[in-house]
């Protein structure tokens, strides 16, 4: 199914730059959201084009909030499990973006595009015999130890404005990250429509969640991506 929408929606844009329609939108995209939301669906799983577009791939509320948390916070340190589109966006807004990816054929892809200020480790699961240490409950994943690429966070020295999960072994990453935020902080949890991810947060009674579901660059449907902080660092504030 996800091949198919991909093939549909590159072919549409195909026709769309041939009759000149996609220009059009282009230009309607940088004066109304709808247009950039249908805009965006012709970029979908293309690097570049959601690059050029400037939308990360978590729900346009969660977007406008990173947004506006990052021109609040100048020089703000970001921390992302998971590269794409939003690290040049990130990179872009914030003063260092630290991202991590597992995927060596991504990295390599990534690497070009990366902004000043962005920077992109590689940290590939282990293939192991047994049960990972840390695991990832994506179907296919289940003999692939993700512990190193959880704990690189730990290879980012003081506390964190901003981190963003939105790669392997999500929960895991959760876990890491709640006590590396600075005071004040935000964490970005995307794709909370799957229940793990909500069971994740609702272990942990010392956080504030903000829910987002929406429109969803590239999509036709709405996701939903978290909006996290720390209850202690609410009321110290």
């Amino acid at each position: 199914m996800k091949r198919a929408y991909v093939a549909l929606l590159r072919g549409l844009r195909l026709l769309l730059r041939v009759t000149g329609l996609l220009g059009l939108l282009d230009r309607a995209a940088r004066r109304w959201p709808t247009a950039l939301w249908v805009r965006s669906w012709f970029a979908v799983y293309d690097l570049d084009d959601l690059v050029a577009l400037d939308v990360p791939w978590w729900t346009f509320e969660a977007g406008e909030a990173v947004d506006a948390f990052l021109r609040a916070r100048p020089g703000a340190t970001v921390f992302e499990w998971g590269s794409g589109a939003s690290t040049v966006w990130l990179g872009r807004r914030s003063g260092t973006v630290h991202s991590v990816e597992h995927d060596a054929d991504w990295a390599t892809r990534m690497t070009p595009v990366l902004p000043p200020g962005a920077h992109l480790r590689l940290a590939p699961a282990v293939r192991v015999d047994g049960r990972p240490v840390v695991g990832s409950a994506k179907p296919g994943f289940d003999h692939l130890d993700f512990a190193d690429y959880v704990s690189a966070i730990d290879d980012v020295r003081g506390e964190l404005d901003l981190i963003i999960i939105d790669g392997r072994a999500r929960e895991h990453c959760l876990e890491r990250a709640v006590d590396r935020l600075s005071p004040g902080g935000l964490i970005v949890l995307d794709n909370v429509e799957r229940a793990r991810y909500r069971d994740a947060l609702a272990r942990r009674d010392d956080l504030e969640v903000r829910w987002t579901r929406g429109r969803t660059p590239t999509l036709p449907y709405p996701t939903r991506t978290a909006l996290v902080s720390r209850r202690d660092a609410q009321v110290a504030s």
